[in-house]
């Protein structure tokens, strides 16, 4: 496993804060201005990379609307009632469009790349010399899309969304034997919006022992706080749905709103941050704080030859004094010296 891998001139490992990737999808209404738009937001909010999805209805389906195989049923589902095809012309970016925002993202400091459907779309996707690509949950069963992806050369992101583990193996293997040398998978859960409860988050640092790769999130949930805590259990990409509003997109229901996508970026920062390293001790901010733990202190006044009693020796803070484990060996020692009252207790103290 490489430590770190590179993306648009962008590090990312576990020494580095997470990637964070804002998919458009389909949220651009069929709009290239809203599509600008969201570039803009996008941008603004703090990402480091903008997606679209690379598709034609005709390159992902058929137009068939005589079988049921082709409708969506499930009344639970976002989508419920449509055909594939209609869903996908729907959702679909133009082509033409790919130019334009993806020279815009370049102007904002954006990188951006695609997830491609079939092989026509990585040869167009190659025109325009993209930094990587990203292979769909749906797709990562489509090993000849793999493969012409891999033997690109460039870095593959993977989405692991109703994959077994032969399948994400699978997928693994074609890409790296096809070309593939920085692969990242994202673990996710393809329901929309998914239900946080089955996210399984602890499934990230098991994927990264068993592929040896960079693991991250593609997350369909509503909010911040899964793709929050995956970054402590070691998902170094997130990449979470995006839209000018909750109204605008045929996604919008589960995706963020620039507001929400800007707080992503700084509380997953944080998570990335407070992760650190294995450590037992006091912190090198913490040590200021010693003073303030809990010694022994004498309590009132005492005559030199005094015996130390609970009346005069006292649990207290600051920490000056010594350790409150030391405090039934003090009682019953004699003092060597008159001691006032608020003197920290040591061992120089007592007659030996």
């Amino acid at each position: 496993m490489s430590d770190v891998i590179e993306i648009g001139g962008r590090k990312i490992g576990k020494d580095f804060s997470p990637f964070i990737i804002a998919e458009m999808s389909g949220n651009h209404n069929q709009s290239l201005d809203c599509a600008l738009q969201i570039v803009e937001a996008a941008a603004k909010t703090g990402v480091h990379a903008l997606k679209l999805q690379t598709y034609t209805a005709d390159t992902i389906t058929l137009d068939v609307k005589d079988r049921d195989d082709f409708y969506i049923s499930d009344k639970k589902n976002l989508w419920h009632g449509n055909t594939l095809y209609d869903l996908y012309k729907k959702a679909h970016t133009p082509w033409e469009w790919h130019k334009p925002i993806f020279e815009r993202c370049k102007e904002l400091g954006l990188i951006v790349f695609s997830t491609p459907f079939d092989e026509t779309a990585v040869d167009f996707l190659e025109t325009l010399n993209v930094s990587c690509y990203k292979i769909a949950s749906f797709e990562n069963v489509h090993v000849p899309l793999i493969k012409k992806v891999a033997s690109t050369g460039k870095p593959i992101i993977i989405s692991t969304g109703m994959a077994t583990i032969s399948e994400i193996d699978e997928a693994v293997r074609v890409a790296r034997d096809a070309g593939c040398k920085d692969l990242v998978l994202m673990k996710c859960t393809s329901n929309y919006p998914a239900d946080p409860k089955e996210s399984n988050l602890m499934t990230i640092p098991h994927m990264q022992d068993l592929f040896k790769c960079q693991i991250g999130l593609s997350d369909h949930t509503l909010g911040i706080g899964v793709p929050v805590a995956s970054v402590v259990l070691g998902a170094t990409v997130i990449e979470k749905h995006f839209a000018l509003s909750k109204e605008i997109g045929i996604d919008a229901a589960f995706s963020l709103t620039p507001n929400e996508m800007k707080q992503l970026v700084q509380e997953t920062t944080i998570a990335w941050k407070a992760r650190g390293n294995i450590h037992y001790g006091p912190t090198n901010d913490e040590k200021r704080s010693l003073k303030f733990k809990r010694s022994l202190y004498v309590s009132k006044d005492i005559k030199a030859g005094e015996v130390l009693t609970k009346d005069c020796v006292r649990v207290v803070r600051p920490g000056y004094g010594l350790q409150p484990k030391y405090y039934e060996q003090l009682l019953g020692r004699k003092i060597r010296q008159d001691v006032k009252k608020g003197t920290p207790l040591c061992w120089d103290l007592l007659i030996t």
